[in-house]
């Protein structure tokens, strides 16, 4: 995993919110590209069957990110970023890549995912499991199922409609809530698993074939073929040690239901499918040119992003959506003070949150407001003014976007607070997505975007599509910066024309190293006494990104 980010430990969100190739058939219904898929497998040979070395250990249905660099018991830390996965309009530009997986019951899908997901080492990968689709069963089904009378592996015992509504929203780049199904009571847990942000999404099921819309939604269909045997002695490992059966009952599920469903609904399955992969995980030949080919898809739907806006909307008028401060003498007077290099360390954080403190109490009053009527303890009626939604949530984008959180807090009594981590990738000069954790239901909510300086609007564009993709509502996010380039301005309300854009000053210029001019210097350097090394490149970590 390359590492793209100065901050070499970056905590990810914590997990509680939230292929065999002996022949190749013509692509179906979804093309992921001009490139045909029939040379790739056509160069892998079949290899011996050889079983499984681990099963796969699990009682509950997973849906993971990519591989991390670190996992610690709460937490797992990253070193790598998402690119933007939208073009300066805002819209999403490239739809996640997405691998079917398909095979028998413990043909080793899961095995090959990981591999694959190994292999690929790209950030923002998502393993997606159909075992979390099964449906809810009723009473005379849980009963049924104790006494291994139900059918699992018939399409019945799936949710197809929840699974592609979830599988195309995923696909495109939108968060996505995923039931968490427990095998060992046969029903779905109350909480869900958030999923957000897939450059590659790597679909297993055993029936993952088997419905028309859910085939649409895959770029590349792999079957896992595993010898009946060996799928058997798997599932009998798996079955006693992690689900507590017995085996008379394992082989009498097997016989009645598993080895028909796989011959009548899986099996035929093999037709659709690009490639077919003998062995499982342990085809290496066959893994290598999957992620050879997911690679070469991958780089054919990178796009830059910054470099585009520095170029556009050049001479335009301010938006409307624009409000700047007015330039009373105070306010001038305090920019004075934080603009100066001279100004100490003690002195720029004190004007700077005094600037904070009116910025946010500036924005409030372009919140919607509801009229509303109370009774005085003198007993008489004041007609005023309540905010018109449920809640406000504030999002900073780090690091120095949470430098404003505490002004936030002092106006917004009990507020919710979500965090964005976006910093610049050092080889394209892309700002990369590294870190997020957004307050539940935020789809709610009117959001207050704070960052402290925006120059090209690149980390800015970012966050706002963060936001979007978790369903928040364009025009309930108000972003709002000490110091704005009117590039910065033009690229956010271009992309994002319903966008309230709040600031206290707008500079008219941006230099070669995207550094606004006059500006303000590296805001976050200079308020955390922190010293920018000598190729620093200026990201949102406080400077005008």
């Amino acid at each position: 995993m390359a590492t793209t980010s100065s901050d070499s430990k970056l905590e990810e969100q914590p997990t509680d919110e939230g292929m065999e190739a002996d022949r190749s058939m013509s692509r179906s219904d979804s093309g992921s590209g001009d490139d045909s898929l029939d040379s790739l497998s056509s160069r892998v040979h079949r290899c011996p069957l050889t079983p499984s070395l681990s099963p796969r250990k699990r009682t509950t249905s997973q849906s993971k990110t990519e591989p991390p660099l670190l996992r610690t018991n709460k937490r797992t830390i990253y070193t790598a970023g998402r690119p933007p996965w939208y073009n300066v309009t805002g819209t999403t530009f490239k739809e996640a890549f997405v691998i079917g997986l398909c095979g028998g019951s413990a043909s080793g899908k899961t095995t090959v995912a990981n591999k694959i997901i190994e292999a690929l080492d790209v950030p923002w990968v998502v393993l997606l499991s159909m075992d979390s689709f099964y449906k809810v069963l009723n009473k005379e089904e849980q009963e049924l199922a104790a006494k291994n009378e139900y059918n699992f592996d018939h399409p019945d015992a799936f949710d197809f409609e929840l699974l592609v509504t979830v599988l195309r929203k995923l696909k495109k780049g939108k968060s996505i809530k995923v039931p968490v199904y427990d095998f060992t009571s046969h029903c779905r847990r109350k909480e869900w698993k958030i999923v957000y942000g897939a450059n590659v999404v790597i679909f297993e099921g055993i029936l993952a074939f088997a419905n028309k819309e859910l085939l649409k939604l895959l770029d590349m269909k792999v079957f896992v073929d595993t010898d009946s045997d060996i799928r058997l002695i798997r599932r009998l490992k798996r079955d006693i040690s992690q689900r507590g059966r017995d085996i008379s009952g394992i082989i009498k599920q097997y016989n009645k239901f598993v080895k028909p469903a796989f011959e009548q609904y899986i099996e035929p399955t093999v037709q659709v499918a690009d490639i077919v992969v003998p062995r499982g995980g342990e085809n290496f030949v066959a893994l290598d040119l999957i992620v050879q080919h997911v690679h070469s898809q991958l780089e054919k739907r990178e796009i830059t992003v910054r470099s585009a806006l520095a170029s556009a909307h050049q001479g335009q008028p301010l938006p409307k959506t624009l409000s700047v401060m007015e330039s009373t003498p105070q306010v001038r007077g305090m920019h004075t003070i934080i603009r100066n290099k001279e100004t100490n360390r003690d002195e720029f954080i004190f004007y700077s949150k005094r600037l904070m403190r009116l910025l946010i109490e500036h924005a409030l009053s372009f919140l919607p407001l509801k009229p509303v009527s109370v009774e005085t303890p003198q007993g008489g009626i004041y007609d005023g003014k309540r905010l018109s939604g449920k809640r406000i949530t504030g999002v900073s984008i780090l690091r120095a976007g949470e430098t404003m959180e505490q002004a936030l807090m002092a106006v917004c009594k009990d507020i919710r607070l979500g965090k964005i981590l976006i910093q610049t990738n050092h080889d394209t000069g892309e700002p990369e997505l590294h870190y997020l954790r957004l307050p539940k239901d935020i789809s709610e909510d009117y959001v207050i975007l704070m960052d402290s300086t925006v120059s090209t609007g690149a980390a800015a564009l970012m966050a706002v599509r963060v936001l979007l993709d978790h369903d928040v509502a364009e025009d309930k996010i108000f972003l709002l910066s000490l110091l704005m380039a009117e590039m910065g301005v033009h690229s956010v309300a271009y992309a994002f024309p319903k966008v309230r854009i709040i600031t206290t000053a707008v500079d008219k210029e941006v230099n070669d190293q995207f550094h606004i001019i006059p500006g303000i210097g590296n805001f976050g350097d200079r308020y955390f006494g922190t010293d920018a090394p000598s190729d620093w490149c200026e990201s949102d970590e406080g400077m005008d990104f």
